[in-house]
């Protein structure tokens, strides 16, 4: 066996991990077990587009996946949310003139180059005078004049030609809409159906969203499988209740699509760092999304902006980075995803990347869990240690450790089928489902046994086992304990 040192990060090569969408491009069985070897980590099921049959195959072919390498892999099932679209128009598109006026009303009458149905009446009489609604990604952009309950007069700060049923975005006013329309609650109980890991909550706008949706995912688990629950951050009224937000989800998501179409650009750069940074200090997964490496939909090499992206978004410490259209309608998806873990690994390789990461001050929460998880950093960072071994059931303590961004390799051992394919999304976790232990000689037996098995220790070697007493019994980390694996043991892993 070949000897680990501390640079490396596991089986993978990097810590950061993953996540690629599915799509036409890449939900055949043999296209997404490419994508696997080829770096991802997780799988994205876009709701918004394809039939659940198709979503139903792809979730098979993962999960055969699993079975093939034996590694757990998480799915997320992104629900599409409140999509606002303007009505059709008669000749399928009108030009709105610079500056010219324009009506958005509650006509069904197909559209002109003067108005358009607006098939939204809860926008009716929350819109004020000099709010922007925003058309087709922003490629349209109107001011409001005088709005009522059944029109919205506008001036077009921004003329261009508008075409049937493009989106709108309000971004100057939170809308009073329900965060899961009926398709949602169609697909949401599909996903669970089919036990996928996480649920992605689209536009949410208020901590009320993620409860709305909880409730949801309870009613359909009925005591049984309960996905985690990630919250998309793609509008400013979320801003203002992030901290509430990131309490009430599981992981977040940095949506970079709406967000930087309902605020300027040069905002949501310094707005990304401060929810990867809010995420990380309270110890919940963020992923950076949208837009990372789009110009490899059509071309086998990114741009040189794009690498930087990527590779900014892994120097701030986000735990996943996603591939949106790239991997799930582009040509070269398999290349896309082979260029991301390129670009992660090679940050990770950086010398100044371990100071990046811990520029973020996380100081640990008053609990004997996070002085523990803090520790195996400290530990690690003055002892030559190969890995530290977590002992989970549910990945609380996976999450602590991971929340320092230790330089040394996790590898994450529990019963749990489901929690390990949670921490898949995780920073740094290489999860390995084994049965639970019942004593602190099976722990220190088996938290050896698994490192030498796969590859996070050789003789010699020490490894920090954090665990909690007693055994199996969720958020009760409690123990660590610094091991040395003999030659004997090797000798015996390798019979």
């Amino acid at each position: 066996m070949s000897k680990r040192d501390n640079t490396r990060i596991d089986p993978r090569g990097r810590k950061v991990k993953i996540l690629a969408t599915i799509g036409p491009a890449s939900r055949s069985p043999e296209m997404l077990r490419k994508l696997f070897k080829a770096g991802a980590d997780a799988f994205r099921v876009n709701m918004s587009h394809g039939e659940h049959a198709d979503h139903a195959k792809a979730i098979a072919a993962i999960r055969a996946l699993e079975k093939e390498f034996a590694r757990p892999i998480a799915i997320l099932a992104d629900l599409q949310g409140p999509k606002l679209r303007v009505g059709p128009f008669k000749d399928g598109q009108a030009v709105l003139r610079h500056s010219g006026h324009f009506t958005l009303d509650r006509d069904d009458t197909p559209g002109d180059e003067t108005r358009v149905c607006l098939p939204h009446p809860e926008l009716f009489g929350i819109m004020e005078r000099g709010q922007r609604l925003l058309i087709n990604d922003g490629k349209i952009r109107l001011v409001v004049k005088e709005a009522d309950e059944d029109r919205i007069f506008c001036s077009a700060e921004v003329g261009g030609v508008i075409s049937d049923r493009k989106g709108v975005n309000v971004p100057d006013a939170e809308v009073p809409i329900p965060a899961l329309t009926d398709k949602d609650k169609k697909d949401l109980a599909f996903a669970v159906e089919h036990s996928v890991d996480w649920i992605a909550l689209s536009f949410v706008q208020r901590p009320a969203d993620l409860a709305e949706a909880r409730k949801l995912i309870a009613s359909h688990a009925a005591g049984g499988h309960r996905p985690a629950l990630c919250a998309k951050i793609e509008k400013p009224q979320a801003i203002g209740w992030l901290e509430e937000i990131i309490e009430l989800s599981d992981a977040i998501m940095v949506a970079r699509g709406d967000l930087g179409v309902e605020l300027e650009p040069h905002e949501v750069p310094p707005l990304q760092k401060r929810i990867v940074a809010a995420s990380r200090s309270a110890g919940k997964p963020v992923i950076v999304a949208t837009q990372m490496l789009e110009s490899m939909i059509e071309s086998p090499m990114p741009t040189r902006a794009e690498v930087s992206d990527v590779a900014n978004a892994v120097y701030d410490g986000a735990d996943a980075v996603m591939l949106s259209a790239e991997s799930a309608a582009g040509d070269w998806p398999e290349e896309s995803v082979t260029m991301m873990h390129k670009i992660a690994a090679q940050v990770e390789r950086d010398d100044g990347y371990r100071e990046r990461i811990r520029m973020l001050d996380t100081p640990p929460d008053a609990t004997t869990s996070d002085a523990l998880a803090h520790s195996c950093m400290t530990i690690a960072d003055t002892v030559p240690i190969s890995a530290i071994t977590v002992f989970t059931s549910s990945g609380s303590t996976a999450r602590r450790v991971a929340r320092e961004r230790p330089g040394t390799p996790m590898l994450v051992l529990t019963p749990s089928m489901r929690t390990a394919r949670r921490v898949a999304l995780l920073w740094g976790a290489h999860a390995v489902v084994t049965r639970d232990i019942g004593s602190f000689e099976e722990m220190i037996a088996k938290g050896k046994r698994m490192a030498l098995r796969h590859g996070f220790g050789t003789a010699g070697s020490k490894q920090v086992v954090l665990a909690g007493v007693p055994f199996g019994t969720p958020g009760a980390t409690n123990l660590l304990h610094v091991v040395t694996l003999a030659g004997d043991e090797l000798e015996k892993h390798q019979k």
